[in-house]
């Protein structure tokens, strides 16, 4: 199943975004999960938050999946969802 997941930084995180984007890079590449990522960009143009589409077996996966990501860890977000998603175009 295909997972939306959108994460929208806490105001002011950017030091911690950029302290963690390696091993947050580093992980996304070391797992089978990730289908699409990337940042959002605020209107300034700066990263504001995530964007990465899973391929899991479930929702659960999903969950730890993102549990499991070194932003995550940092206490990078503000809000994280995920949402179940499926793929029309491209």
């Amino acid at each position: 199943m295909l997972v939306c997941l959108i994460a929208h930084d806490k105001t002011g995180a950017l030091e911690v975004r950029l302290e963690n984007r390696s091993a947050h890079v580093e992980y996304l590449k070391s797992t089978d999960h990730v289908h699409l990522a990337g940042p959002l960009i605020d209107a300034e143009g700066g990263m504001c938050g995530s964007m990465i589409v899973l391929d899991v077996p479930d929702m659960a996966a999903a969950e730890a999946w993102a549990a499991n990501d070194p932003y995550a860890k940092a206490g990078l977000f503000s809000a994280v969802t995920l949402t179940e998603w499926k793929k029309v175009i491209g």
